[in-house]
């Protein structure tokens, strides 16, 4: 009866279920294996996995993955690429133990492999959602403070530059023409940012109309460079539904260096910013 529940239970499941022997060849293939690699149990008998389902980069790592648990007598968990019947590839998530006879001499490895495909598809869904900004598709404070500490980490051994980037007037937009343009504007600042960030640059929302650039392996002259550059494609005036708004930026801009905290850096940043912003005041008084 026991025999039978198990037979059962392996032909039933939508697990992928096989044994493979201490030379990688298939001495047991579920139903569901075999649906998945598009071959009856006879074909499969006595093939190199390998050959059948792992992806052309693992097979050596699959091979190397049997040799040790024939020697050790221990396999582990994994996950990696399978091939299906189309020549599709799934992520699988493999269960694997190895079996032993009465004397305890490992002869094969029996592994139980679930399809983890659209589960680790919604992960990364959901883990580049927390580190973007839903309004402008652009990463976020946390993922900007993740990128500027590894900057940041003594064995970087570079210099990084911070802008600090802040809108002009952006409250009157918002006042004037409502919360619809203004964020529409929201979202052109920050795609003309990513223009005119190099393709290392990380450009992130702060909050607010407030952005931030991190440019690695940059001195105090590239800072001013990049501040000029990223003021110059700013500042064109905003196509809206309520016509073209000019929306001015204040930039400030500060070098980070290893060792430095992220908090400091920003505050630096932040200060030049506030310095930038009323020079601009003093000089639209005049």
């Amino acid at each position: 009866m026991d025999d039978q529940l198990a037979q059962g239970l392996v032909e039933g499941t939508d697990a992928l279920v096989t044994v493979v022997g201490a030379d990688g060849r298939i001495l047991l293939a579920n139903p569901a294996l075999q649906r998945f690699t598009g071959r009856g149990a006879d074909e499969l008998l006595g093939l190199l996995f390998w050959d059948v389902w792992v992806a052309p980069e693992h097979r050596e790592l699959a091979r190397d993955a049997i040799e040790r648990a024939m020697a050790t007598g221990r396999a582990y968990p994994q996950e990696g690429a399978w091939l299906t019947a189309d020549g599709g590839r799934r992520l699988v998530a493999m269960r694997n133990n190895v079996l032993t006879d009465p004397d305890g001499r490992p002869y094969a490895v029996a592994c139980v492999g679930f399809d983890v495909t659209e589960q680790r598809r919604r992960e990364e869904q959901l883990s580049q959602r927390a580190r973007t900004d839903r309004l402008t598709g652009i990463p976020n404070r946390q993922t900007f403070f993740d990128e500027l500490t590894r900057q940041l980490q003594p064995e970087a051994g570079d210099t990084c530059g911070v802008l600090f980037c802040d809108l002009d007037g952006f409250k009157g937009v918002n006042d004037v023409h409502g919360h619809t343009v203004g964020d529409s504007v929201l979202v052109e600042v920050a795609a003309r940012l990513q223009s005119a960030a190099g393709p290392r640059d990380v450009v992130a929302r702060f909050g607010g109309d407030e952005f931030v650039v991190l440019s690695p392996c940059c001195d105090e002259s590239d800072v001013r460079a990049l501040t000029r550059w990223v003021a110059e494609r700013v500042s064109a005036p905003v196509p809206t539904v309520a016509g073209p708004l000019l929306v001015g930026m204040s930039i400030g801009g500060t070098v980070g260096r290893p060792g430095d905290t992220p908090d400091d850096v920003v505050a630096r940043a932040d200060r030049a910013m506030y310095g930038a912003k009323t020079r601009q005041r003093r000089r639209s008084e005049r």
